[in-house]
């Protein structure tokens, strides 16, 4: 009998050394898909680490005449043989390395196969993460370690070691199936068990895990929020600061811990900006605040239309001349050469610097004036100039002959207002003696009596449309451009709502800066004193007059909807006010994560999705997570031109009107200076 013939016989459950070159994949083998690379990776460094803890089982392979070949077919135990495989491709082994195989040909080859893959019950897995982190406790192996002796990444292992360290009492629950492993991961945000208890004792119906996540997170800053992103990282760490972690979900840097610590690093930074700023440019002071202070009840000042110096002009002509020289040059490129448009860009900036030039302040303004420095909603520093604080003011000049009188006898009173010399305060009528005497003055009823028949005069003349709008536009903008002037006689209120206490960094936003723009340039118009006012705005020709009108009235409007007020009729009233104007939010606003869709149910996302684009769009995305679907329908929103119903114009849909601007105003008054209060 030849040797190949005592092969065909060897017994079957003996347990044999095969050289890994005899061995090969079985046609019988019932798994048909092929293993991932991952479980090949795992397999692979399982056995480099541990060898392989099971054995394969193989059968002989026989030719067609029922005589053995030399080689084996791995009946079970194919995946480990695809890592050996990798193994010798990457050179750790010999293709000749022995491997402890059983032999077996008395069960049926395919029964088998698919024995060892369906009667098997797989590892829960909350003892697999409880048991990597006893193997990272007792052994002292960190990640990495861990993660090459189990074929893994070092993220996979942190993963696990985290959610080994939940509180056991919800790792039970996790385990009676009561929470999904969604659930537990958000848990596993924080390492501390009683936090953990305490939110999942505070759950309702609502188990979502991205609301876990927030309850675990509402004491802590996220590492997009403008102060962390101003400190930044590095800097809150190197002051002792911890960054929580979430290694489940894109937490986007974190959340920062010590909340405390934060705002004082921020409030310091901005110290030192505000310091860099008087160095720099002068001023008498500067203040830091988080949010812009709307209450500071200060007059402010602004910049004046300047001109340039020759060097600066030269400069500015120069750099316009080239811009029009290289846009003829590559008017008919399709695209442009990286250096030309780097170039371009290089331009425009330098313009940009110098025509910023043509605005300057006072110096006389700037030694009396201050800045605040403000942290923006983008984490950047944000310098609003030339607040005057009461103490700074400069009074009117008083001129006095050598008897102490003014000159004709004219004195400046707090108003602003030139009277002859020891005349009351009032309507012009209360200097007046009763009895011709010089000494007694007019009663105080007989004063109010005098002043109500004049009022009403006033009233009947008034009525003439021209006047009216003069009287109106002036009592407007004594009240918004001057702070406490009380200057009109109409007794019309402007209220504004501040929009920035009901949408954050809403004054950063394209349409807050040119909000802003245009009531600067209406504010550096305005002249230094308010008795001044009535002129200035007789002065205007008809459009520019109606133009200031319109954006004092502008100021006053409110269409904002607090939860705690219902107005029907109000909300009307807008949409009418913005069919009027056209107004196309589309020019103003877009959705995005952190102005829309980051900040409403799923539901409401495949909404607009599903608005927007298509159905099939909106289907594709709903097994999406919220920050994920909230990002991706971002991205599908971008220039749909969809809005939310809340800011949709009713009717057709125009192009919004433009604003008038201020530029157009008749320079009626060169030495015009702006005492412009936000």
């Amino acid at each position: 009998m030849s040797i190949k013939n005592v092969e065909i016989v060897t017994a079957s459950g003996t347990e044999s050394f095969i050289p890994f070159n005899k061995l090969k994949k079985s046609p019988n083998n019932a798994r048909k898909t092929p293993h991932s690379e991952a479980s090949i990776e795992a397999y692979a460094a399982s056995i480099a680490a541990k060898g392989i803890l099971q054995n394969l089982v193989v059968e002989p392979e026989l030719d067609a005449d029922g005589a053995a070949t030399g080689f084996y077919f791995v009946t079970i135990g194919e995946g480990r043989r695809l890592a050996q495989l990798l193994r010798v491709k990457r050179k750790e082994i010999k293709k000749t390395e022995p491997i402890r195989c059983v032999i077996d040909t008395a069960n049926d080859a395919f029964e088998i196969s698919l024995d060892e893959n369906v009667t098997r019950e797989n590892m829960h897995p909350a003892d697999q993460f409880e048991a990597f982190k006893k193997f990272a406790e007792e052994r002292g192996f960190g990640a990495e370690e861990i993660a090459a002796r189990f074929g893994v990444t070092p993220h996979v292992v942190r993963q696990h070691l985290r959610l080994g360290g939940v509180s056991p009492k919800l790792m039970e629950i996790y385990r009676n199936g009561d929470l999904s492993i969604d659930q537990l991961m958000a848990f596993a945000i924080t390492e501390d068990h009683a936090r953990q208890e305490a939110a999942f004792e505070r759950l309702s119906f609502n188990r979502d895990a991205s609301t876990i996540r927030r309850m675990l997170t509402e004491a802590n800053v996220a590492a997009t929020d403008r102060r962390a992103i101003f400190v930044g990282a590095e800097a809150y760490t190197e002051a002792g600061g911890t960054i929580l972690r979430d290694l489940f979900t894109e937490d986007r840097g974190g959340y920062f811990e010590d909340v405390a610590l934060l705002d004082l690093l921020v409030m310091a930074k901005l110290g030192r900006a505000a310091n860099a700023l008087l160095e720099a440019e002068g001023w008498k002071w500067a203040q830091v605040f988080l949010d812009y202070p709307h209450s500071h009840g200060l007059r402010r000042t602004y910049p004046q239309a300047v001109d340039l110096s020759a060097e600066d002009q030269a400069a500015l002509d120069a750099a316009r001349g080239e811009v029009d020289s290289l846009t003829e040059q590559h008017e008919s490129a399709e695209e442009l050469p990286d250096e030309v448009d780097a170039r371009f860009g290089e331009l425009e900036a330098e313009i940009e610097r110098l025509e910023a030039k043509r605005r300057a302040y006072d110096p006389a303004d700037i030694a009396r004036c201050g800045a605040f420095v403000i942290l923006n909603h983008d984490g950047t520093v944000r310098i609003e100039r030339g607040f005057m604080r009461a103490e700074d003011e400069t009074p009117e000049p008083e001129t006095h002959d050598l008897n102490g009188e003014g000159e004709d006898s004219h004195t400046v009173h707090e108003d602003g207002e030139n009277r002859p010399h020891g005349e009351a305060e009032g309507e012009g009528l209360d200097g007046e003696d009763e009895d011709g005497d010089g000494h007694k003055p007019l009663s105080d009823i007989l004063i109010r009596d005098l002043t109500a028949h004049r009022t009403l005069g006033l009233r009947l003349a008034f009525e003439q449309p021209d006047v009216a709008i003069v009287a109106v536009t002036h009592a407007l903008s004594a009240q918004i451009f001057y702070r406490g002037a009380d200057a009109h006689v109409l007794d019309i209120r402007p209220v504004s709502t501040v929009l920035a206490s009901h949408a954050d960094g809403i004054e950063d936003t394209k349409a807050g800066k040119a909000w802003a723009d245009h009531h600067a340039r209406w504010a550096a118009q305005m002249p230094r004193d308010v008795s001044h006012l009535w002129a200035f705005v007789v002065e205007l020709d008809h459009d520019s007059r109606i133009a200031l009108f319109a954006h004092c009235a502008a100021l006053t409007v409110n269409a904002v909807r607090l939860p705690s007020e219902r107005r029907p009729r109000v909300v009307a009233t807008a949409d009418k006010l913005a069919e009027a104007v056209s107004l196309d939010m589309t020019s103003h606003w877009i959705p995005t994560a952190r102005t829309y869709l980051g900040r409403v149910t799923t539901t409401h996302i495949l909404a607009a999705v599903q608005e927007a684009v298509s159905e099939e769009a909106a289907g594709r995305m709903a097994d999406m997570k919220k920050q994920e679907m909230a990002e991706a329908a971002e991205q599908l929103l971008v220039g749909t031109g969809w809005l939310p119903v809340l800011m949709r114009t009713p009717g057709a849909v125009q192009e919004p009107a433009e604003h008038p601007q201020a530029d157009a105003v008749t320079e009626t008054t060169p030495d015009a200076y702006s005492v412009a209060a936000e």
